[in-house]
């Protein structure tokens, strides 16, 4: 035990973990003992590898853990407890500005990879709506050539995925700025727009789960009384925004397949795929102007 250890109240890991693990159950958090041990490894600063080789028995301070602990208590994401999240092949930043990442999103990437196979090609790339900037900046990731713009209405958020990419050495090819949608854009065109749109029809956001509901920006989630207002707008954009041969590729909620075709039917585009995540929900929708429809 380190001298700072011993001005502190201790516990032995064993003790910390099985009150962690109670008072998370108690919650209604699944995985209780595993989110003790999360918050316990982060608490000590310590990696998964050398939390392994720590005896039960070790005691430990307190603190910093059962502060930790009552905030996940109260539903806090982890994420915004530790400040990190890992998105693809990424570890990113997160705050409450922002929705934290999720692995559903990855989906938008295998289908990225799927249409656009050409890593090494120069691409112009947009992302609507970035949050993190996860999409943005894992894209630009597996296309070494590319560059990027994202945006998004609120300037916290914009600052943090600026942050985020000087984080992963990607600045240099990646600009993030606050404005609607692509206001500012002025007739740039782009080769791929990603984007993962509030889509949540405003009634069902009182049914989320707390750690979404309480703590993450409802901004980024009510997409309006049939959950398809953001579409309407992205769709009338991408005959103005993407680039001869460009696709879009939208983030969408469950059951909304059929509504964005009608969306996007109406705005002149096609729907290539819509591609399900790994729980085998519809997750991704790749689109393309239809060529008679081209601005």
């Amino acid at each position: 035990m380190t001298r700072a250890e011993n001005n502190q109240i201790c516990q032995t890991m064993e003790q910390l973990l099985a009150l962690g693990t109670r008072q998370l159950a108690e919650a209604g958090i699944e995985s209780p003992r595993r989110e003790a041990r999360l918050l316990l490894t982060y608490a000590l600063g310590l990696t998964p590898e050398q939390m392994l080789s720590r005896s039960p028995r070790d005691m430990v301070p307190e603190q910093p853990f059962l502060g930790y602990l009552a905030r996940r208590v109260q539903r806090e994401p982890m994420a915004f407890i530790t400040g990190s999240q890992g998105f693809w092949t990424l570890d990113l930043a997160v705050s409450p500005a922002t929705l934290v990442p999720r692995g559903d999103s990855e989906t938008l990437l295998s289908c990225l990879l799927d249409y656009c196979p050409e890593t090494q090609r120069v691409n112009a790339m947009l992302d609507l709506g970035t949050g993190t900037g996860c999409l943005l900046l894992a894209a630009l990731a597996e296309y070494p050539q590319s560059w990027g713009v994202g945006v998004d209405i609120n300037p916290e958020a914009a600052l943090l995925a600026q942050s985020n990419a000087r984080q992963c050495g990607l600045a240099d090819r990646a600009l993030f700025m606050a404005g609607e949608w692509d206001n500012a854009l002025h007739g740039q065109r782009f080769d791929v727009v990603l984007s993962n749109p509030p889509y949540i029809p405003t009634a069902d956001l009182a049914d989320l789960m707390p750690e979404v509901r309480l703590h993450e920006p409802l901004a980024a989630l009510d997409g309006g009384q049939d959950g398809m207002e953001a579409y309407r707008v992205l769709c009338a954009r991408m005959p103005h925004l993407l680039a001869q041969d460009g696709v879009a590729i939208f983030e969408i909620g469950i059951g909304q397949g059929e509504d964005l075709q009608a969306v996007a039917t109406e705005a002149g585009l096609e729907i290539l795929e819509i591609r399900s995540d790994f729980g085998d929900v519809p997750r991704s929708a790749v689109l393309r102007v239809c060529r008679e429809k081209r601005a």
